[in-house]
């Protein structure tokens, strides 16, 4: 912990950096010592035992955090006719079709989640090189890519997280706000773990979570002891 600030110093007094907490504790140390003068989120960071390289090994996903983010989303649908007029009747802050096509092939990137109707997708594809390293790519598997519009605007809006694990077999999430109570901030987190356990791709030797840690935008970093939530 070389070059810490005085700030981060005192954070971490009565912390022992190499132990372990169990979640309950984790939440209690990281959101107490969350003390930036804004409403710093709440992070989790989950190691897997996966080979992203395997597409059998890819885990992605979405959770629905039962307690919601504490962000407000913006959503942007691709639709037509009565589908644009359920996805604007839901709440979503933008939605198009040719016309949104050229706006964001132009760098129009003010949202933070796309949905797109299926017969929308051949246009949408013309969009991959704007929203796939963005992670903005509707599909089909994420809920992203349905005709159900209304209903994932709804879900984006109300706390859905996608999740997905990088290079190194890392996923990241924020489950919420440091002023969310404890035991919402648990709740949150356990809903995450819970999803992460249902996409366990077969043939993993040994355990899958390997390690995880709970931390706050501006403050520690606590590692959680997986014994709750490890799939061994």
């Amino acid at each position: 912990m070389a070059h810490m600030g005085k700030r981060l110093r005192k954070a971490y007094e009565g912390i022992d950096p190499m132990a372990t907490y169990s979640l309950t504790e984790a939440v209690k140390l990281v959101k107490s010592r969350a003390t930036a003068k804004f409403d710093e989120t709440v992070d989790v960071s989950v190691n897997l035992n996966v080979d992203p390289r395997k597409s059998e090994q890819s885990v992605r996903g979405v959770v629905q955090l039962p307690h919601g983010t504490g962000k407000t989303l913006r959503v942007v649908v691709f639709a037509r006719a009565a589908k644009a007029d359920e996805a604007r009747a839901a709440g979503a802050d933008i939605v198009g079709e040719e016309e949104l096509v050229e706006e964001i092939l132009k760098g129009r990137m003010d949202f933070d989640r796309c949905i797109a109707t299926p017969d929308m997708m051949v246009l949408v594809g013309r969009l991959g090189k704007a929203l796939g390293p963005r992670g903005l790519m509707p599909n089909p598997k994420l809920g992203t890519v349905t005709m159900d519009v209304a209903a994932a605007v709804k879900a984006c809006k109300a706390g859905q997280v996608e999740f997905r694990a990088d290079r190194g077999g890392v996923v990241h999430a924020g489950i919420g706000k440091a002023s969310f109570s404890e035991k919402n901030l648990e709740e949150n987190t356990k809903a995450l773990f819970d999803a992460l356990l249902k996409l366990k791709p077969q043939g993993i030797k040994g355990s899958y979570v390997l390690k995880s840690s709970l931390s706050s935008t501006m403050g520690i970093g606590v590692k959680i002891d997986l014994s709750e939530v490890r799939n061994s």
